[in-house]
């Protein structure tokens, strides 16, 4: 019951947060739905199985965004280190992944219905006589296969949710955060993670320049060392995001920095293991759309599955950066209440913010192209 007072109550802000997640919900369960489609109207397992693999990027994006928002939620952060409602720390996740589990409920209804207007199952006009074939029209869907599948992203994300829980300290343990003048330990294992990537895609991508727009609609072969290969690689750009993100403060800082390159730079090492792994996977994902469309693939090749499916991996990635940032500013009031009492002028604290922006552009934008050319070389080069 306390879950779904929390799923009802909240300001504007927090339930369009809330509805991110149930619309990234019912875009991976209509494609989840749509892979069962094309499974009963086509032959050949290998594509349907492909297919329905393809549909594991959107899941892990709708994940992710599911933990961003239950991360920002003021209805489920403890604050100043006290128990959440007086629940117990086991309690506290079990709120939360209910809750979660509830928003992406009502994206799977919202996908059902989707899927059930686009074969003409619920008396109206399909949405076409290609995409009505596409999502098995005319054969009869197995209950316990749709129940499965769309049961799969709520019960996904609310285990996520719940084991990414901040858990509150207990009394008189509070945990002190690590100060900024530290880097984060997580920069070389991504980039062992991330020559561990190109290492297997130049091994095992068998001929292939990479990703391309067919490989994303599931169309043709896709080598599993590509697949393998950009997971790592992808893993790699987020496990080192935080570390990068610090070493750019370090950089602003080099020299001898005025007052705003000292805020810039100083903020961003504060900043860095919040909103290092989220820019890690906007990389990640920047440098994945480059390679599956900077090559002679066009979007011709593409259809209205893979552009959802595109779009649903590029709006979590984007929504995630987004709660970070909104996230660290939270994280940071204190900070600028003090520094605008102690005189600092607004208009330094506003160029400062501007600066720390410039700057992760200024590393990541490069980074983005260099990983999307060296993951789509191609292998023997």
């Amino acid at each position: 019951m306390l879950s779904l007072r929390l799923v009802r109550g909240g300001r504007p802000l927090v339930q369009a947060r809330r509805l991110l997640v149930s619309a990234a919900s019912a875009g991976t369960g209509f494609l989840l739905l749509a892979a069962l489609g094309h499974a009963l109207s086509h032959e050949g397992a290998a594509s349907s199985v492909r297919r329905l693999a393809w549909c594991l990027v959107p899941l892990a994006g709708t994940v992710y965004v599911a933990v961003a928002v239950s991360r920002t939620d003021p209805a489920l952060r403890p604050e100043r280190g006290h128990p959440l409602y007086g629940l117990s720390p086991r309690g506290l996740r079990l709120l939360t992944g209910t809750a979660t589990a509830a928003f992406c409920a009502l994206g799977s209804v919202a996908a059902l219905i989707l899927f059930l207007l686009g074969r003409g199952s619920l008396g109206t006009r399909p949405f076409g006589d290609g995409a009505a074939k596409d999502l098995g029209a005319g054969f009869d869907i197995p209950v316990a296969a749709v129940i499965t599948l769309l049961t799969l992203v709520p019960v996904a994300t609310a285990a996520a949710t719940a084991a990414f829980t901040r858990v509150p300290a207990a009394s008189g343990t509070a945990q002190e955060p690590p100060p900024a003048t530290s880097p984060p330990p997580g920069l070389p294992w991504g980039i062992a993670l991330l020559a561990a990537g190109f290492a297997v895609r130049a091994t095992l991508g068998e001929g292939t320049a990479g990703l391309s727009a067919k490989a994303l609609a599931g169309r043709g072969g896709v080598p599993g060392g590509v697949v393998a290969g950009w997971a790592l690689i992808a893993a790699g750009l987020a496990v080192a995001g935080p570390g990068i993100t610090w070493l750019c403060g370090r950089l602003l800082q080099a020299g001898q920095p005025g007052a705003v390159r000292l805020l810039a730079g100083r903020g961003l090492q504060e900043e860095a293991r919040r909103v290092g792994r989220p820019l890690g996977v906007a990389v990640a994902v920047g440098a994945a759309l480059s390679a599956a469309y900077g090559g002679d693939a066009t979007y011709k090749a593409t259809g209205p599955l893979t552009a959802l499916g595109a779009g649903l991996v590029v709006g979590c990635a984007v929504v995630g950066l987004l709660l970070a940032a909104v996230e660290s500013r939270q994280a940071r009031t204190d900070i600028t209440a003090a520094l605008a009492q102690s005189g600092t002028p607004a208009a330094t604290l506003r160029t400062a913010v501007a600066v720390r922006a410039g700057a992760v552009l200024l590393v990541l934008l490069p980074l983005t192209w260099a990983v999307a050319a060296l993951a789509t070389l191609p292998v023997g080069h």
